[in-house]
């Protein structure tokens, strides 16, 4: 189906569970964009790093094999070098060593080339904590999302009790949320911080519907 958009980007950010992934794919979806996710990105270079057998202490290494690498979003899936890795990004392993790829400063520089290079060529909505700031600040639309930290950790808890965790309390969840905000709005590369020109969009008293409709109608002029 042709799109009506022409390059059209959206920002998103916010802090930790404000809804910002779940809201903007409900978005691509009902605008025919293609959703761009910033963290699975890092795992597919993490993926190319433990296949390749590289040293995770090798950053030389590590760097030059992200400048032939090439990563793109097509129809809701991700590829890595034209290949599809979405199951495999998702593997325990990636888990465990993503951190320690994400962690040096070129690899997200190159990242962020990569994530503009997506932006050029194709209708985008991406999400993350320095989007509209750092990696699109020329986006046509931004956006910051947020909710109260009590709304943000009930949403958690509610996750982990449907997952039948209840080894943690709710108590706790709200200072891991509190704790992730500062480190994420102190952090010295790409802090947490909301465009000047973004809008604001609180989600504590919105559905996730109301607050994709609302996106929309601003996007679209409504």
């Amino acid at each position: 189906m042709k799109n009506k958009y022409n390059n059209i980007s959206i920002a998103v950010d916010g802090p930790a569970g404000a809804g910002k992934s779940t809201i903007s794919k409900l978005v691509a979806k009902k605008m025919n964009i293609e959703y761009i996710d910033t963290g699975a990105m890092y795992r597919a270079f993490t993926l190319k790093v433990l296949e390749k057998g590289i040293n995770l202490n090798d950053e030389i290494k590590i760097i030059e094999e992200l400048n032939s690498t090439y990563i793109d979003f097509i129809n809701g899936h991700i590829y890595l070098d034209n290949k599809n890795v979405d199951k495999q990004i998702r593997d325990n392993i990636i888990s465990q060593n993503v951190s320690d790829i994400a962690k040096i400063r070129e690899v997200r520089n190159g990242m962020i080339r990569l994530q503009r290079d997506i932006a050029k060529d194709k209708n985008i909505i991406m999400d993350g904590r320095d989007i509209g700031t750092v990696v699109l600040p020329k986006s046509n639309f931004k956006f910051y999302i947020t909710a109260s930290i009590e709304e943000r950790a009930k949403r958690r808890y509610k996750d982990l009790i449907q997952k039948c965790e209840k080894s943690i309390s709710l108590e706790q969840i709200k200072k891991e949320i509190e704790k992730r905000d500062e480190l994420d709005s102190t952090r010295a590369i790409g802090p947490l911080k909301k465009a000047k020109d973004a809008i604001e969009i609180n989600t504590t008293y919105k559905s996730i519907n109301e607050s994709v409709n609302l996106i929309v109608d601003i996007v679209e002029g409504r």
